[in-house]
């Protein structure tokens, strides 16, 4: 493979590699706090660049979700072949959009599970007889485009979001607040999908974005009184319609280990799996290995666990 040249990293807040894709958009990068974008050839990738504690030292790590590299289509680089020594940073972590990544050598991280329109739509009976309880109790859905979504759905949402992240013991970083996502739904790329209970007040939610050809359930959440009626049966439900209505695969995700019970929620409305990509670089290995000798672990790097 051909020499790829030097790596470059730009101080310019990821706009380099804005486009109209939701997560490469200006709004997703700036909420996510980018501050570079990292140029490897015709490859643009925005990045959180970090100081590394103790030290006089960086590295970067890309926002969270699915935000991919800006390539032109059918260009790939192989890190191997990559002078990154003018970037100054000691490794990078890059996460992929759905499909082929553009760097050579990406680690498959996880699969995710796809309810694809080009595919017969596929459901449990038991979640389709809790969808139509549901809808026979009186639980209404509706999906709302991101930029009309008022402050009191938003406010709703991020509470029902909260006490999800509270029920699964959630790290600090994963409450993003409702300015976060007042941020996200200005995008025309975003929707709300909302189950409303009979009184009105919000049951369930997820937030889901188009982005590099896929609708996906971004963040979700269910309000602690609604949990025994599994309202979120009917977001997804009414996602994979909004995803048959774009003419796009909804990508549900995945576990936070594989085959546990959020897989296998997800696994009852998915019609197919994908792998996700994630490219783990280490851009100066001398001081990698100074900073984590011998390190046997998963994480990555493997100095900041």
């Amino acid at each position: 493979m051909r020499d790829e040249g030097s790596a470059e990293l730009l101080a310019d807040g990821g706009r380099a590699a804005w486009s109209e894709e939701f997560f490469r958009s200006p709004d997703f990068l700036e909420v996510e706090g980018v501050t570079h974008t990292l140029q490897i050839s015709e490859l643009l990738i925005p990045l959180i660049v970090r100081d590394i504690p103790g030290t006089d030292l960086r590295d970067a790590v890309s926002p969270y979700g699915y935000p991919g590299v800006a390539a032109p289509e059918g260009v790939r680089v192989d890190p191997d072949e990559v002078d990154f020594g003018p970037a100054g940073l000691v490794s990078v972590f890059v996460r992929h959009a759905l499909g082929d990544p553009p760097l050579v050598g990406a680690s498959e991280r996880s699969t995710v599970q796809v309810a694809d329109p080009d595919l017969p739509r596929k459901s449990r009976a038991s979640d389709r007889r809790q969808v139509r309880r549901n809808e026979q109790a009186g639980y209404e859905t509706v999906v709302v485009p991101g930029p009309e979504v008022g402050a009191e759905r938003r406010g709703a949402f991020n509470e029902a979001y909260e006490q999800t992240m509270r029920r699964a013991s959630a790290a600090d970083r994963y409450f993003f607040g409702e300015p976060y996502f007042a941020r996200l739904l200005s995008s025309p790329r975003a929707w709300l999908a909302l189950a409303l209970a009979p009184g009105g007040e919000l049951a369930a939610g997820s937030l889901a974005t188009l982005s590099d050809g896929a609708l996906h359930y971004y963040l979700s959440g269910t309000a602690d009184d609604h949990l025994r009626a599994s309202p979120m049966k009917n977001v997804v439900t009414a996602l994979v319609d909004l995803a048959t209505e774009l003419k796009a695969p909804l990508n549900l995700g995945g576990g936070i280990e594989r085959g546990d019970r959020l897989e296998e929620f997800k696994r009852g409305f998915a019609n197919r799996e994908q792998p996700w990509h994630t490219s783990e670089l280490i851009t100066d290995p001398a001081t990698y290995n100074r900073l984590a000798p011998d390190r046997q672990t998963d994480f990555f790097p493997a100095y900041r666990e």
